[in-house]
C-alpha cells in the first residue's frame, strides 16, 4: 500500500508551491488560484499516494475555489466545494475509521450495482442543474452541470475508496481544462491539465496496490 509520502515529494511540493505564491505576491496570478493550485495538486498526489493527509488539503481547497467560482458565476462549481467539504469531513473518518487490524483500507472495484446507481444519477444531477443555472445566468450551464455530478459522484467513490473514481475524474478534467480557459482560469486550467496527468498515475498506481497484500 502507497501510504508513505517521501520527503523528497514534500520538498517539491513545498517548492512548488512557495513559487506559486511568489507569483501571486507580484500580481502575476490570483491569491485564489494559486491557493486552489497549491491545495488541489498537493491533495490530487496524496490521493495517489493513498496518504489520509489528502483529506485536510482537500478541505482547504474547496474553501479557496469556493470564492473563485463565485467570482467567476460558476455557480455549480461553487456549490460543489460546499459538498465536497462535507464529502471530504466524511471520506476522512471513513479511511481513518475502515481499518481492519490495524491495516489501511485497499482500493477495491465498484460493483456492476453501485455504478448504475453512479451513472444515473449523474445524468439526473445533471439535467437538475442545468435548468436551476439557466435560471440564474450561469456562465456554461450544461457544461458546469455535468462536471459538477462527475465530481461528486468521483468524490463518493473515492469515499468508498472505489478504483473506478479515478476514470470519473478523468473524464471530468478533460472537459474542465477547456471550461476554464473559456472563463480567464488560466492558471485553473494548468491545474485540471496537471490533475489529468496525475489521475492517470493515480489509476495505475491503485490497480497495482489492489493485489498487494496491506502493510
Amino acid at each position: 500500500m502507497r501510504t508513505r509520502v517521501r520527503w523528497y515529494e514534500w520538498l517539491l511540493m513545498a517548492a512548488a508551491s512557495n513559487t506559486l505564491v511568489g507569483f501571486a505576491y507580484f500580481g502575476w496570478f490570483k491569491w485564489e488560484e494559486v491557493f486552489g493550485f497549491v491545495t488541489g495538486g498537493v491533495c490530487v498526489w496524496l490521493v495517489v499516494r493513498q496518504h489520509i493527509l489528502n483529506f485536510p488539503f482537500g478541505l482547504a481547497n474547496n474553501v479557496g475555489f469556493f470564492v473563485l467560482f463565485l467570482s467567476s458565476r460558476l455557480y455549480a462549481d461553487m456549490g460543489l466545494q460546499v459538498v465536497f467539504f462535507v464529502l471530504g469531513v466524511v471520506g476522512w473518518w471513513n479511511w481513518a475509521s475502515g481499518r481492519t487490524n490495524q491495516k489501511p483500507l485497499k482500493p477495491t472495484h465498484a460493483s456492476w450495482g453501485e455504478l448504475a446507481w453512479v451513472v444515473t444519477l449523474v445524468w439526473i444531477l445533471t439535467f437538475a442543474l442545468r435548468e436551476l443555472l439557466l435560471q440564474v445566468n450561469g456562465a456554461a450551464p450544461f457544461w458546469d452541470s455535468f462536471t459538477t455530478a462527475l465530481s461528486l459522484a468521483a468524490q463518493y467513490l473515492l469515499i468508498r475508496k472505489r478504483i473506478e473514481h479515478w476514470y470519473l475524474w478523468i473524464l471530468a478534467d478533460i472537459i474542465y481544462v477547456p471550461l476554464y480557459l473559456d472563463r480567464e482560469l488560466r492558471l485553473t486550467a494548468v491545474l485540471y491539465a496537471v490533475f489529468l496527468v496525475l489521475c492517470v498515475v493515480g489509476l495505475v498506481q491503485w490497480w497495482q496496490d489492489k493485489g498487494r497484500p496491506s502493510a
